[in-house]
């Protein structure tokens, strides 16, 4: 039980991450100091996407659940609704090439307008 705790939480980490990789310029807007946290852990998402690359996460959360005696993802309510985000079926290169490019042009969008707003401010 404790090992399948550890691997939900490991999974809510890696949900987070991504939640913070897609939105995290968000915050930058009210607490500026947060780009650099944001700014390199954008970096490594696109780079994991872009060239196919394993998240860390991914195998830690994988053996924690054998740990636990399951078979690698359960089927608890963490890993039903969660889990699909994160590891969606039919993923392919093509498609992670797309996502690291959606992911690149959303946060070049997000710190383009914090750009624009803040060159407003001191004009």
């Amino acid at each position: 039980m404790f090992y399948g705790l550890l691997a939900d939480a490991v999974l809510v980490l890696h949900l987070a991450f991504i939640l913070f990789v897609l939105l995290g310029a968000l915050l930058v807007w009210r607490w500026p100091h947060v780009a650099w946290a944001h700014l390199p852990a954008v970096a490594w998402g696109v780079l994991l996407e872009f060239f196919g690359w394993l998240c860390p996460l991914t195998p830690l959360e994988v053996a924690l659940r054998r740990a636990a005696g399951e078979d690698g993802f359960g089927v608890g309510f963490i890993e039903h609704y969660l889990a699909p985000l994160i590891y969606p079926a039919g993923l392919t290169p093509g498609i992670q090439f797309w996502i690291g490019g959606g992911v690149l042009v959303l946060n070049l969008l997000l710190y383009g307008g914090l750009w624009w707003r803040l060159r407003k401010r001191t004009t």
